[in-house]
């Protein structure tokens, strides 16, 4: 046996977890306050629909299946945004929202919506606002965050969930930079007919927020 065989990992010793669970030093773990009172919302409904604004996390998936028992539907429009900012076409972007979701109207208990906005402009994120407030059914709720980060960061970030407390942050290439912070009260303008459920600043200076729609 050479010396290459000797230090090559055998095949029982390889990593069989996907990328996203292999912890790279460079990934911060931050605390949530909102995932565990979102989870405890969608906790009430027998079998949750879940609507995930991407990008696709496998273990995120799993986490909420165990937890939920629940139905998932991923549309990365990370993914749809980054695409219309590489072939010119950021102007048709808010169209494309609104025929972006094929879902019922108030057919979905639970959407997790990231830090999306925060690359949206203003006509797209009322667009997108109004659209996910006609999906979420009655009692339903969503959670988004809102960073504070000064503008032009080119960077998309996986929220890779540890456990209901913490999430992990994996930046990856973007497109599209972030757009300056939106203001609490404009926030509140973009959900105009939800409401706060809970909000909370976490020390690394970003606004979780979770809405509930009337019942």
């Amino acid at each position: 046996m050479s010396l290459l065989d000797l230090l090559a990992p055998r095949k029982n010793d390889r990593d069989a977890r996907p990328p996203e669970m292999r912890v790279a030093a460079q990934d911060p773990t931050c605390s949530t306050k909102a995932l565990k009172k979102f989870l405890s919302c969608l906790h009430r409904e027998a079998a949750p629909v879940l609507l995930d604004l991407g990008p696709v996390v496998g273990s995120n998936l799993n986490f909420f299946g165990d937890r939920l028992g629940c139905k998932i539907f991923v549309e990365d429009l990370f993914a749809d945004l980054d695409r219309h900012v590489r072939t010119g076409s950021l102007a048709a972007f808010s169209p494309f929202l609104e025929k972006r979701f094929a879902e019922p109207v108030g057919g979905v208990d639970g959407i997790l919506c990231w830090d999306l906005f925060d690359y949206l402009d203003k006509a797209s994120a009322q667009v997108l606002a109004t659209e996910l407030t006609r999906l979420l059914a009655p009692d339903g709720a969503l959670l988004a965050f809102f960073g504070t980060a000064p503008p032009g960061d080119a960077r998309y970030t996986k929220f890779v969930i540890v456990d209901e407390l913490n999430v992990r942050h994996r930046t990856y290439p973007a497109s599209r930079v972030r757009q300056a912070s939106v203001p609490n009260r404009d926030i509140l303008r973009l959900f105009g007919t939800l409401r706060v459920s809970e909000s909370f600043l976490l020390k690394n200076n970003q606004r979780e927020i979770l809405f509930r729609k009337p019942a």
